[in-house]
């Protein structure tokens, strides 16, 4: 077999799955399990019932689940930012209801009693790791429960293996107590991963090693000293040892040459200083390769073990630019792992291997981020060399990429250097991919949902908020989030409330907000008000009042709360219990020459004056006031003027009776009204959105005070005359045409009135004949 030059002859990573090769990775709907196992996470009191002083989680009576949908449910809940405790993993006790055979939970709050629960089903396959509530009583139960394991992974971050199962063991010993409830493993293991930083005394492996016959794969990662590993010899079926980060290796050189089955060897370092051999690593590294007949993987990153050579092509088919691996070169290995060895090993051009785990090119990074999925801090590293293929534009598989950062940021939720530096990649992979990647929801959403967790965890953290929103506005907010809607609109209020003022990720997250608060309606709008959308909205115009700064924050909030009260009376009663007309007031006397200010101030007051329970909180003679007052303002076009007739029409239109004030009088501000009508350009352009003309068309019927029509009417032929493609439809579908003929059919009409309604017939007759010409023009 030739030597496969990886820098310039592979082109595809083949240990990645080809359905990742393009963006056609889940380009279809969820299967009718995947929903039906989010629902039932989403809604658990569907399948179980919750004892009243515990918490437990219990089947209800006449439901059994079997075992593809128990392990199924099981992982889906561990991987949830929500960490998995022992009330759900309780659910498992029933064992007439519940099976399971192979069980992997990652960053969870269960106890030792929950993994006795578990361990009950006769398990076959058991992974646990960031679990730091269980303690070595999880060893007993593994050793009296799990005898029908076959792999057991403990991974980093739980105290099954800590300082106090060590202290109990030499005091065990001391009194010649049997400690096989303990530190005897299940005969049946095949595999055992043991990740552990606490340094463990070489006895404690003894006691569980010396028993494991069967064992064809070993991981020790992380346990500092292991000895001379004398112990491991009678280990003869060993297929894969890995060793990564373990202390004083060579020491251990003779007893793991004589591993003759070995295929995978993994003596890696993520530390310097442990990497660097004192003796001569190219004469080491010859021996274990010689000494290995069967080994296809071999992995020595981050050590001295590739020699001190140049990266320089000889052009002869015997050699290698790693000397210690010369006998391989006609006989390449599979794997090789390179990443940040001295010297820059992965950079040198005969490396006989057909993959290289590497940082020199983007195929070695993409195989590296795939390697080293469970070892945070390598994969830290690692991403971080993506990101810089990704800012300097010299990405070429996307898609490839783009499945290593999810995973990682799926696996390793709390690592909040992981989340940055995927979710700084997540920017580039989503702004490059444009159309392609936003075609395809199922993989939209695992992108969305892996940044919102996320943002979730580290929402303290400016980086990681500031690199969430920006990832967001690369996507169709609120559209492309409505299935998790909630969670978005809590970030968002966090990036306003919970950040640092005038930082950038309050700025970023305001916008966001206010596009989302514009977007929604019906109960999404109301959702915004239970959150403490208003609340948080008048903390921060409060915060800026108290300063005296008028900036865009303080806008885009009145334009947000405008937004989030718009036909939702609800938000409108927040604003008023809230005092907001107080910010109201102020905002004007401080900040009375910003226009954009003014409107949306006045857009606000408007939804709330056309709700009628709420109208008579305007109704005082402060408010009133400067309503009329604000009629003749020339702020931003018409926009001010126009919103402050709006709310005075509303208000007049429940009668003179309603009108409780002595000052200013009706009769008054409603001529007021007329003459700044009069003023108005009929073809002015608007910067308002009307989803429906409801509100406008009641006052059309409110014959006691023809200036509300005379506004009203106003209203809709400037729309119609300006806009007719977005609102004659608008009008038609909801009577207006109708309500129109009745008006001008009345014989007692001021003409004003009647021309506008006039204007308003003609724009929809008009826009309607050139409707049909298109329409026979295309047929």
């Amino acid at each position: 077999m030739q030597m496969l030059k990886v820098n310039k002859k592979v082109c595809h990573p083949p240990t990645l799955p080809k359905e990742c090769c393009a963006y056609c990775t889940g380009n279809g709907p969820d299967t009718l399990l995947d929903l039906c196992i989010e629902y039932i996470l989403n809604y658990i009191e569907t399948i179980c019932e919750t004892e009243p002083y515990t918490g437990n989680l219990t089947l209800r009576e006449h439901i059994a689940l079997p075992i593809e949908i128990c392990e199924r449910i099981l992982y889906r809940r561990s991987t949830r930012e929500q960490k998995l405790n022992s009330q759900f993993v309780n659910i498992f006790k029933n064992l007439q209801a519940t099976k399971l055979r192979r069980v992997n939970l990652h960053n969870t709050d269960i106890d030792d009693d929950s993994i006795r629960v578990l361990l009950s089903h006769n398990l076959t396959s058991l992974e646990v790791s960031d679990a730091p509530y269980l303690t070595f009583e999880s060893l007993g139960h593994i050793a009296k429960y799990g005898e029908n394991l076959t792999s057991l992974t403990i991974g980093e971050n739980t105290n099954v293996f800590s300082n106090e199962l060590y202290a109990y063991f030499i005091n065990k010993q001391r009194r010649e107590v049997c400690v096989s409830e303990y530190l005897i493993l299940p005969l049946r293991l095949k595999r055992l991963s043991i990740r552990t930083s606490v340094a463990l005394p070489p006895l404690i492996f003894i006691f569980m090693l010396k028993t494991l016959t069967q064992l064809t794969h070993l991981d020790l990662s992380n346990c500092s000293d292991l000895s001379d590993f004398t112990y491991a010899r009678e280990l003869i079926n060993l297929r894969s040892l890995i060793l990564y980060n373990v202390n004083t290796i060579e020491l251990m050189i003779p007893i793991i040459c004589q591993l003759k089955n070995l295929q995978h060897l993994d003596i890696s370092q993520s530390r310097i200083e442990n990497g660097r051999w004192e003796k001569n690593g190219t004469k080491i590294l010859q021996t274990i390769v010689e000494s290995l007949p069967k080994l296809t993987s071999l992995d020595i990153s981050g050590t001295n073990l590739a020699g001190t050579g140049v990266a320089e092509y000889t052009g002869e088919a015997h050699a290698s630019d790693i000397p210690g691996l010369s006998s391989r070169v006609k006989n390449p290995f599979q794997f090789l792992g390179l990443y940040e060895t001295q010297k820059d090993a992965c950079y040198r051009h005969d490396i006989p291997a057909l993959m290289i785990a590497g940082n020199a090119t983007e195929e070695q990074m993409l195989i590296a981020a795939m390697a080293y999925m469970d070892r945070h801090v390598i994969l830290q590293k690692v991403l971080n060399d993506i990101f810089h293929l990704f800012r300097f534009g010299s990405c070429k598989y996307y898609g490839q990429a783009l499945n290593v950062i999810l995973t990682a940021m799926n696996k390793h939720l709390t690592e909040k250097h992981i989340q940055i530096s995927g979710s700084a990649s997540l920017f580039h992979i989503v702004k490059s991919a444009g159309k392609e990647l936003h075609g395809i929801l199922r993989l939209k959403r695992k992108v969305i949902t892996a940044l919102l967790n996320g943002m979730s965890v580290h929402r303290n953290d400016d980086t990681m908020m500031r690199n969430g929103c920006l990832v967001l506005c690369q996507f169709k907010v609120p559209l492309d989030v409505v299935f998790d809607y909630e969670r978005l609109v809590e970030l968002l209020l966090h990036s306003v409330y919970g950040m640092p003022q005038e930082s950038f990720v309050q700025r970023i997250g305001i916008y966001l907000l206010n596009t989302v608060a514009c977007q929604v309606d019906g109960q999404q709008k109301i959702k915004l008000g239970e959150l403490g959308a208003v609340n948080k909205m008048l903390w921060l115009i409060a915060e800026r009042l108290k300063r005296g700064i008028c900036d865009d924050v303080l806008e885009v909030a009145w334009s947000t709360m405008w937004n989030v009260t718009d036909e939702t009376p609800l938000n409108c009663q927040i604003f008023l219990e809230l005092k907001g007309m107080e910010y109201f007031l102020e905002c004007l006397q401080k900040f009375y020459d910003r226009d954009e200010l003014l409107r949306n101030m006045m857009g606000l007051l408007g939804n709330v004056a056309e709700v009628h329970f709420l109208r008579s909180n305007l109704m005082t003679k402060e408010y009133i006031t400067v309503f009329s007052q604000l009629l003749e303002s020339v702020s931003d076009g018409i926009e001010v003027g126009y919103n402050a007739a709006g709310v005075i029409s509303h208000i007049a239109s429940d009668g003179p009776e309603a009108w409780t004030i002595d000052e200013p009088r009706r009769e008054d501000v409603l001529a007021r009204m007329t003459t700044a009508i009069g003023k108005w350009n009929l073809r002015s352009q608007r910067n308002i959105n009307y989803r429906s003309f409801e509100p406008i068309l009641y006052l059309v019927s409110i014959h006691h005070t023809p200036e509300c029509q005379h506004w009203a009417v106003w209203a809709l032929a400037n729309l119609t005359s300006v806009y007719p493609e977005k609102y004659c439809h608008v009008l038609e579908e909801e009577g207006g045409i109708t309500l129109l003929e009745d008006l001008l059919s009345r014989t007692v009409l001021p003409s004003a009135i009647r021309r506008l309604a006039e204007i308003v017939l003609q724009n929809c007759m008009m826009f309607n004949v050139r409707s049909s010409d298109v329409l026979q023009f295309d047929g």
